[in-house]
């Protein structure tokens, strides 16, 4: 048999090419990006989506963007936008692109708080801000939430420093911290701390019935039920919760409709289809002994409150940032559901120490009941991060 070499397609010289941006490859927090300088990106925004999804290799169903940078769930499938601002009071604008691993949907409403770590040393390290000392301040806008946040590290030999020896739960070793400000995180995205004006809201769910939530908007919109309420302990594995199937299907359920109450969507099969990543959804209970993700154990006496929190289908293998600012400030509004289970809930002066699946998270936040209601002026955080790649990342020509 005579056999014919033929040219595969993919081998032509049109589809071969491959276009090269760019590209700063970082873990910030417990999250890692694909940072791009806005100026390397096409002036229509348009064209980005496309970008953002061939960079990180989705959509794909076998949920694993093996073609692309991602790394199967939502805390690794994510893109960063820098550039300098034109406000006085930022150096940078910060966009935030949340990839979905298997779909083609690529999320501009709702900021990631663990990228915010690395978005001051990447405009330190790539020329837009000059520090004046040791200690740098980088004053950065999100353009997803219309907040700023002020980001504060060490500098060495003039870049932000990585080495350190903050112990940051859910990464291993230990860094430099980066201490997060969140200003005025009220209503990041519903323009309202409580975008229903009310602490405690109900939401029915098939199969289940009718469910308390709480509904709050800082840093981030979340709606957050009692893990009691689901049939759970609150201290379960991500694993052990996205296998549940009827539990990951009623939480999507309160996430949706609790969108619709929130004013973020019009219809729950349209947050479901549009919005997978806002709001968030999570489950909060008292803090108990529970295990981490490592294997250690660690003691109700150590923390305030248990949380889980799911973000773009999956539950997050430690807490979305955000997601835990908008926990704690949540804390210090009586009457929400994360009030009710908190130890220190009501005390103005002290962290909030969240267990979640990687350990605890320590959050301070300021929240003051006014005349006109609840006013969350600051939250804040330390995180570590750590520049992993740089060159340019390379889109299919096709």
């Amino acid at each position: 048999m005579l056999l014919v070499p033929v040219t595969p397609p993919s081998l032509k010289d049109e589809v071969m090419k491959q276009r090269k941006i760019p590209a700063v490859f970082m873990r910030g927090g417990t999250s890692k990006a694909v940072m791009f300088l806005h100026a390397d990106l096409p002036e229509d925004r348009a064209e980005w989506d496309a970008i953002f999804l061939a960079a990180l290799g989705s959509p794909d169903p076998n949920g694993r963007q093996l073609n692309g940078m991602g790394g199967g769930i939502s805390s690794l499938s994510k893109a960063c936008i820098i550039g300098p601002s034109a406000r006085d009071d930022a150096d940078v604008d910060y966009t935030f692109a949340q990839v979905s691993v298997d779909r083609d949907n690529v999320g501009y409403g709702a900021n990631c708080g663990n990228m915010s770590s690395a978005v001051g040393p990447f405009a330190v390290d790539e020329g837009l801000v000059t520090p004046g000392g040791d200690e740098a301040l980088v004053r950065i806008y999100n353009t997803n939430t219309d907040k700023i946040i002020h980001s504060r590290f060490q500098m060495e030999d003039g870049i932000a420093a990585v080495d350190g020896d903050f112990d940051l739960k859910g990464v291993a070793g230990t860094g430099a911290p980066v201490r997060l400000d969140f200003l005025a995180p009220g209503g990041a995205a519903t323009g309202r701390l409580l975008p229903t004006g009310n602490v405690i809201d109900f939401i029915e769910v098939d199969g289940l019935g009718r469910v308390e939530a709480s509904l709050v908007d800082a840093a981030n919109p979340c709606v957050f039920v009692e893990a009691a309420a689901l049939g759970l302990t609150g201290t379960e594995a991500p694993d052990e919760i996205d296998a549940k199937v009827d539990v990951m299907a009623w939480l999507e359920s309160i996430r949706a409709q609790g969108a619709v109450l929130m004013g973020l969507a019009e219809t729950p099969e349209a947050c479901t289809e549009n919005a997978p990543s806002s709001p968030f959804v999570g489950m909060v209970t008292a803090a108990q002994d529970a295990k981490t993700l490592a294997g250690e154990h660690i003691r109700a006496a150590d923390a305030d409150l248990t949380a889980r929190i799911v973000s773009s289908g999956n539950t997050h293998r430690a807490l979305p940032l955000t997601g835990a600012l908008c926990c704690a400030t949540a804390a210090r509004i009586e009457g929400t559901l994360i009030h009710r289970h908190s130890r220190r809930g009501t005390d103005p002066d002290s962290d909030l120490r969240i267990m979640q699946p990687s350990g605890i998270i320590p959050v301070v936040c300021t929240v003051t009941n006014t005349d006109t209601g609840w006013l969350a002026e600051r939250a804040g955080v330390y995180r570590t991060q750590r520049r992993l790649f740089e060159g340019r990342v390379l889109i299919p020509g096709s």
